[in-house]
C-alpha cells in the first residue's frame, strides 16, 4: 500500500462527521425494496461491493479464475489492510476464510491443545465455536469451563479472575456480542486478567466488528475472528481473523496447506511466519474484493460515527417495543449494541417472524439450539432478534413497531371474539 493510500486510510479513521443516512441509503438498494432489520444475520451490501464481485466474476468469464486473480491481485490485497487498519493490527497478522467458524477452529487447532488445559469461555458462546470446544472437551480432556453471568447478563470477572488463579497456560474464549441478545461483554477487562494470568485470549468478534471500535491493542486479545456477511456488509463467504506476531510464533496449523506452507523436500516443509498460514489456497477472490471495498466503507463511516447511531436507533427500537402490551424485551441490561431481542406473549417466534415477513419487514427467530449456554440456561426457547444499521431510519422502525403493534391487538381481538 502507497504512503498515499495509508494517508487516506488513517484519514477515514479519524473521521467523525454523524452518519448519513439517506447517503447509506441510497447505495443501499435493499434498504428502499423492505424494512431489513438482520445486519446481526447478514446486511445489505452497498451497489459498490457488489459491482466489485460481479466485475471480478465478470473477469474470471473472460479469462479464466487464475488469470483474474493475478491481474487483481492488488485489489485482493485491500482486504487484508483495510481488515489490519480497522483492528488495529499488522497486515501480516490478518487471515481470510470462508467464515469465522473457519477461522475460529484453524486457530484452536492450530494451539495444539493438551490434556487437562483449561479453557475458560463466556456464556454469550455461539454454537459452532460451542460445539468445536464441547468436541475437544470430548476428544482432547480440555478442562472446559463455562463462566457465569452477573445480574445484568455479562459475563462475571470476579468468576474468571478466580478461574485463572494459579493457571499458567488457560485459553479464554469469549464472544464480544452474542447472537442472542445486544449484550456487550467486558472484553477490555478480560484482556487485562489475561495478561495478569498469562492466559491466551480468543475473541469471537462476529457480531461486533463493524458495529464497534474493536481494537485488538486496546482489547488485549491474542486472537481475533469475525464474519464479512454482517456489520462489515460484506459478501458472504467471507471471513477474517486477526492473531498476533507472538502468538503466530507458537502456533502449528494442524493440515498444512500450500497456501502457507512450502514443501522442500522429501518429508520437509516450512510454513509461513504470517497468519496466512492458517489460510487455504481455494478461495472466492470476487468475495474477497467484495470484502475489500467493505471493509473500506466500513473505515470511512468510522466506528465511532456508526456505534453512536446504532446504540441510539436500537435503544429507542427497546423502549418502544417495552410499550406494547405482551412485547418482552428479553434483552439483558447489559444490552447496548445494534442486536435488539423480543418476545410476544401467546404467539411463537417463527410466527411473529412470519407475521413481519408478510409485510415486508425481515427479522429472524433465534432458538436456544444456537445459544445454549445463554438462551438455554435463560430457560427460552427462542426469540426474535431484529438488529439495526446505518441505512435503518425512523420509518423502518415505525414499520416494525406498528406491524407487532397490530399482531398483538389482532390476537387480542381474536381470543375476545372466542370467549
Amino acid at each position: 500500500m502507497t504512503d498515499g493510500t495509508t494517508a487516506r486510510a488513517a484519514s477515514a479513521i479519524r473521521r467523525e462527521a454523524p452518519i448519513d443516512v439517506v447517503a447509506e441509503r441510497g447505495r443501499t438498494p435493499g434498504s428502499t425494496s423492505g424494512h431489513h432489520f438482520n445486519a446481526a444475520g447478514a446486511a445489505l451490501q452497498t451497489r459498490e461491493t457488489v459491482d466489485a464481485v460481479v466485475a471480478h466474476l465478470r473477469l474470471e468469464e473472460t479469462e479464466g479464475g487464475y488469470e483474474a486473480a493475478k491481474r487483481n491481485r492488488s485489489l485482493t490485497e485491500l482486504a487484508y489492510t483495510n481488515a489490519a487498519l480497522l483492528l488495529g493490527a499488522r497486515p501480516e497478522e490478518i487471515a481470510l476464510f470462508d467464515s469465522a467458524t473457519t477461522g475460529m477452529r484453524q486457530v484452536l487447532e492450530a494451539l495444539r491443545l493438551t490434556r487437562g488445559q483449561k479453557v475458560i469461555v463466556s456464556r454469550s458462546t455461539y454454537v459452532s465455536q460451542a460445539l468445536q470446544l464441547l468436541s475437544l472437551r470430548d476428544e482432547n480432556a480440555i478442562d472446559l469451563v463455562i463462566l457465569p453471568n452477573t445480574a445484568d447478563g455479562a459475563l462475571d470477572l470476579g468468576a474468571l479472575g478466580r478461574e485463572l488463579a494459579g493457571t499458567t497456560d488457560a485459553v479464554i474464549c469469549v464472544a464480544h456480542i452474542p447472537t442472542s441478545s445486544g449484550v456487550i461483554e467486558p472484553v477490555q477487562a478480560v484482556g487485562r486478567l489475561a495478561k495478569t494470568s498469562g492466559a491466551l485470549f480468543i475473541l469471537d468478534a462476529t457480531q461486533s466488528v463493524g458495529q464497534v471500535e474493536v481494537n485488538v491493542g486496546l482489547i488485549g486479545c491474542d486472537a481475533l475472528v469475525t464474519t464479512g456477511r454482517k456489520f462489515l456488509r460484506g459478501p458472504r463467504g467471507t471471513g477474517i481473523a486477526f492473531v498476533s506476531a507472538t502468538l503466530l510464533e507458537r502456533l502449528v496449523p494442524i493440515a498444512p496447506d500450500v497456501r502457507g506452507s512450502l514443501w522442500t523436500g522429501e518429508s520437509e516443509w516450512v510454513v509461513d511466519k504470517t497468519a496466512r498460514m492458517l489460510e487455504s489456497w481455494e478461495h472466492s477472490v470476487a468475495a474477497r474484493l467484495g470484502l475489500g471495498v467493505a471493509l473500506g466503507q466500513a473505515l470511512e463511516r468510522g466506528m465511532g460515527p456508526t456505534t453512536d447511531y446504532l446504540t441510539a436507533l436500537a435503544g429507542e427500537l427497546r423502549t418502544r417495543l417495552r410499550q406494547i402490551h405482551s412485547v418482552e424485551v428479553t434483552d439483558p441490561p447489559a444490552a447496548l449494541s445494534a442486536i435488539v431481542t423480543f418476545r410476544v406473549r401467546g404467539i411463537a417466534d417463527s410466527v411473529v417472524c412470519d407475521y413481519l415477513k408478510e409485510r415486508n419487514i425481515h427479522t429472524i427467530s433465534i432458538p436456544a439450539a444456537h445459544a445454549q449456554w445463554d438462551l438455554g440456561a435463560r430457560g427460552m426457547k427462542s426469540v426474535v432478534r431484529a438488529s439495526v444499521h446505518v441505512y435503518n431510519d425512523a420509518a423502518d422502525l415505525d414499520a416494525l413497531v406498528s406491524a407487532v403493534s397490530a399482531l398483538v391487538d389482532s390476537v387480542g381481538t381474536a381470543l375476545g371474539s372466542r370467549s
